[in-house]
């Protein structure tokens, strides 16, 4: 899914409003449907509901969710119009006479006028749409400073009110802290930026029927993961196949103290599908990845760190990172490693760590490969960002300059690709904020590479699996109490899920 800027979408829904044709009125209707579905879920018939509405289209769109609601028998539902200007769009007005047919309608033209919001209340937020181009001020500042102050549920429609689709907000900026954001086409690129969670910490995408012939001829370097594109890629497993059909994957991991990211990288791997999985591990956890991965075979480097690069010619495809360590002897292993090793590997953890400290190393790394950064890593390895566009930057650019993956980890995580193309998850959840999600991380993309399926495409799809598996884990054991091992027992139903489509 491509991820549109506000000028785009305009363009879009003037194509659409033209070529299939529908009115914008009617197209506004069909939006506001769409939103109604969803909050019907969610909001009880007997529940108090504030709508806010500014004075452009996305009030309009209020306006027409307000009269569903009403007309669908919630008796309890208020509706303000912020007038922040002397003028109102057109759809605004029609929707305005719709809705006094039925209901009336309270102006704030003051701030004196704003209505204190019980924490009770369910809120609709209709004020600004993704057309703002100015922080909100004045009077809309106001009414969505009591809404924040409230705390009451909050949907908004479209975009959270004061918050810019396309560019970063100021820490100063009046901007709606939205419960849940129901948005058009497309979710808008400011959504997936960490700075802006606060205000939409979850969305619903609504497809209203913008034209899609259209659309997929309208260029982005910004996409979405979706289920659709994962399963673009997805390559079903043939009848006829063998263990050497699917690759065998090598990972170099673990050390002293450390194995268990060891552990978690190759059970991973095992379950992500890989022919055959090794382990190239050192004496002292020997024992450990032969009790916990008997399915797994084992290569010995060292005694208590990798020291030595063994003949890697056996192998599809080689992993190197979790739990490895810093120290002199690992230094030269990853020396030998990435002057002998000419194919695209994984890169994680602490072989990431090693090459932040030694910058040559990056010439080194074979074109294709994956790194796989948490945000502290990719700061070694990039250096400081001013905001969270540039941190974006600055992943492109280290994508595009040594022709390499760069996966930084995070909520939606994001690749960067050679070509200049970045792409943002949809899977996962904060319970996956813990140690050894991402060594899982590193073992399911590996097994990828070992099956076949390009650097990009491993990268995208191992993300999207890794998050949907999370998402599973979260299912039946919730964020807090969750771990990496419960998102590895959860990685065959997230590949159920592509096997049965």
């Amino acid at each position: 899914m491509k991820i549109l800027s506000a000028e785009q979408l305009r363009e879009l829904d003037k194509y659409t409003i033209e070529h299939e044709p529908v009115a914008s009125i009617d197209l506004i209707e069909r939006a506001a449907g769409k939103v109604y579905d969803g909050l019907s879920q969610l909001i009880k018939l007997n529940q108090t509901i504030y709508v806010f509405c500014g004075m452009g289209n996305n009030g309009g769109d209020g306006l027409a969710i307000a009269r569903m609601l009403i007309e669908a028998g919630y008796k309890h539902v208020s509706v303000f119009a912020v007038k922040h200007s002397p003028k109102a769009s057109k759809d605004f007005l029609l929707n305005e006479a719709r809705l006094k047919n039925i209901s009336g309608i309270l102006y704030i033209e003051t701030e004196r006028q704003i209505p204190r919001i019980p924490k009770e209340v369910i809120v609709i937020d209709a004020i600004f749409g993704t057309g703002l181009s100015k922080p909100a001020e004045g009077l809309s500042a106001a009414v969505i400073k009591a809404i924040n102050k409230s705390r009451a549920v909050v949907y908004s429609v479209d975009i959270p009110s004061g918050l810019f689709a396309d560019k970063l907000n100021a820490a100063a900026d009046a901007i709606v802290q939205s419960t849940i954001t129901y948005t058009f086409h497309s979710p808008k690129f400011s959504f997936l930026l960490p700075q802006n969670g606060t205000y939409v910490p979850d969305f619903k995408v609504l497809d209203i029927g913008l034209d899609k012939t259209y659309a997929a001829h309208i260029s982005s370097d910004y996409n979405f993961i979706t289920g659709a594109l994962a399963q673009s890629f997805f390559k079903p497993r043939q009848k006829f196949s063998h263990k050497g059909t699917y690759g065998h994957a090598l990972i170099a991991a673990g050390s002293y103290g450390k194995m268990g990211a060891a552990v978690l990288a190759v059970k991973a791997a095992l379950r992500s599908g890989a022919g055959l999985v090794s382990s190239l591990i050192a004496i002292c956890g020997y024992e450990i990845m032969q009790t916990t991965n008997p399915e797994a075979m084992v290569n010995i480097s060292g005694d208590n760190c990798l020291t030595d690069v063994p003949d890697l010619s056996a192998f599809d495809v080689v992993a190197v990172g979790p739990g490895i360590g810093t120290e002199t002897n690992v230094y030269a292993f990853m020396t030998n490693l990435l002057k002998g090793y000419r194919k695209p590997m994984v890169l994680d953890a602490d072989a990431l760590n090693i090459i932040a400290e030694h910058n040559k190393f990056l010439k080194l790394i074979p074109e294709g490969s994956i790194l796989t950064p948490h945000p502290g890593e990719f700061k070694r390895l990039a250096g400081e960002w001013k905001d969270d566009f540039d941190k974006l930057v600055k992943q492109l650019t280290l994508a595009i300059k040594y022709k390499v993956v760069v996966v930084l980890k995070g909520a939606h995580t994001t690749v960067a690709t050679p070509d200049g193309q970045i792409y943002f998850n949809s899977t996962g959840n904060a319970g996956m904020a813990k140690g050894g999600s991402g060594d899982v991380l590193t073992g399911v993309i590996v097994s990828l590479l070992a099956q076949k399926y390009s650097s990009v495409e491993a990268a995208i799809l191992g993300v999207y699996i890794h998050g949907l598996a999370g998402d599973f884990a979260k299912e039946h054991l919730g964020e807090t109490g969750m771990n990496a091992a419960d998102i590895i027992q959860h990685l065959p139903k997230a590949f159920l899920c592509l096997e049965r489509n």
